[in-house]
């Protein structure tokens, strides 16, 4: 069977081949650097990581490029208040978000795009579109005229044919169904950070960095461009009026849009109690490569539903093909080949293969793996196995884990949690500390007093001590 994958643009199943060569040019949104990336997001890069994967197996090349937002609102907002420029914040988050992504064993992309690195590009971009008449400007600052981009709303399926023209939002947020003219270049207010450009001091909007590093790393048209679906309006449709009015081409022929995770079948939030970051999951314990098996194991496209007791459950899975892996080393086996268990093995990797094909079918991926290790264990018992079955039954696991990689033990999570903030100096700022409060406030209020000892405790190990009071929580650092 071939490869396809569901296209958010054409919202069709279709056969997927690079448009050029062997070499797949792929585009994915990376992290947004202001605080620590919470689970969800990390189920959208675990899912992009699947993705490159198998297409490696595959035998594709990959000019894989993912950008860093390192400049946005909110970034600004909170280096203003912990009075940081924004360099110094962002690099501990950057860091921070590079060291989880190794803890759930994400591979690098080829090229790693800061947005503040790239704003030549961006400059190039904007001056193309004002040329080809995209875009005006108001109270210094340079909106994209979107009535003038007869295709908006291709991507989200929107009808946008009531647009109020002249309707401007400047926020990099904004109401999903409310389509507005984009700014593009912010006009510099007060003390933000700027960057100088032909049309003023300012700093470029967030739509603008993807468009143009995409373009300026993969050309005007790309293979794959991914994200979670929270950006298929407005952040992907502004990307396609962008970039197709620069280039008069399609921006990208495949999209891809992983959908959201939920915490115990509710919206994760932190008024919930139920935020959680990767560090919080390591310092309560659990394995980083249980988290990856269970952030992989539903189709993309399909709502997740994380709960503990599926990382519990995630742990024993992955104990299971361990404990089938060991036995696969350590058995004493009669010389010889039984065919009939060698096209089991054969039967189990072409399964295994037509799953991940199949718009990257991870659930039932591994119910083929399991059903093959049940079997084997069968024969295992029975007698049927033989000394080169054995490598038979090796390479389906070689395949399942170039794919999944939980089967190799990580470090204990403990210790890499210890390890992450040691890496901080054992230091977390006050935003930080005055947030892991909020979560334990919101936990007592839901009667979570587990979650909320646990926020306390972690508090401890990383130097601050609380203290309720009748005025509320009072903290310090050891």
């Amino acid at each position: 069977m071939a490869l396809r994958f569901y296209n958010t643009l054409t919202q069709q199943v279709e056969l997927f081949q690079p448009l050029d060569g062997n070499t797949v040019r792929m585009y994915t949104c990376g992290p947004t650097v202001y605080n620590f990336v919470h689970i969800g997001n990390f189920r959208t890069f675990t899912f992009q990581d699947i993705l490159r994967r198998w297409l490696r197996h595959l035998g594709y090349k990959l000019n894989h490029v993912m950008n860093v937002t390192d400049v946005d609102d909110k970034i600004i907002k909170n280096a203003a208040k912990e009075h940081k420029p924004i360099e110094e914040y962002t690099s501990v988050y950057t860091k921070a978000f590079f060291e989880d992504a190794a803890a759930l064993r994400l591979q690098q992309p080829e090229h790693v795009a800061p947005a503040t690195r790239h704003v030549d590009v961006m400059v190039k971009a904007i001056e193309e579109l004002a040329a080809k008449g995209y875009t005006y400007t108001s109270d210094g600052s340079t909106y994209y005229r979107i009535s003038a981009f007869p295709d908006y709303g291709k991507l989200s399926h929107n009808d946008f044919g009531g647009i109020r023209a002249g309707a401007r939002v400047d926020v990099d947020e904004y109401d999903k169904a409310d389509a507005r003219d984009f700014v593009l270049w912010k006009a510099r207010r007060g003390d933000e950070p700027f960057w100088d450009a032909p049309f003023g001091a300012g700093r470029p909007g967030w739509h603008i960095e993807c468009s143009a590093m995409a373009m300026s790393y993969l050309g005007e048209t790309l293979d794959i461009h991914a994200g979670g679906v929270d950006l298929i309006f407005p952040h992907h449709e502004n990307e396609i009026a962008q970039s197709e009015a620069i280039s008069g081409k399609p921006f990208a022929r495949f999209w891809l849009h992983s959908e959201h995770l939920h915490i115990e079948s509710q919206k994760m939030s932190k008024s919930l109690g139920n935020f959680y970051t990767l560090r919080d999951l390591l310092e309560m314990g659990y394995r980083p490569e249980a988290i990856r098996y269970l952030l992989a194991s539903v189709p993309y496209r399909k709502k997740l539903n994380f709960t503990f007791e599926g990382l519990k459950a995630a742990e024993r899975s992955i104990e299971r093909l361990r404990d089938f892996e060991i036995r696969l080393t350590s058995t004493k086996l009669a010389p010889g080949r039984n065919e009939v268990v060698s096209e089991r093995s054969r039967d189990a990797i072409r399964k295994f293969e037509e799953s991940l094909d199949d718009d990257l079918n991870t659930a039932e991926a591994l119910a083929s793996t399991f059903e093959y290790v049940r079997a084997m264990n069968t024969a295992l018992d029975e007698g049927q196995f033989q000394e080169e079955n054995r490598w038979d039954a090796a390479r389906v696991l070689e395949i399942f884990d170039e794919i999944f990689d939980v089967l190799k033990p990580g470090e204990d999570a403990r210790a890499l949690a210890g390890q992450q903030a040691a890496a901080q100096n054992g230091k977390l700022s006050d935003v930080e500390i005055e947030a892991r409060i909020e979560e334990r406030t919101q936990a007592k209020k839901s009667r979570d007093f587990a979650r909320a000892d646990a926020i306390r405790a972690a508090l401890q190990d990383r130097g601050v001590v609380l203290e309720d009071t009748k005025d509320g929580v009072r903290w310090k650092r050891k």
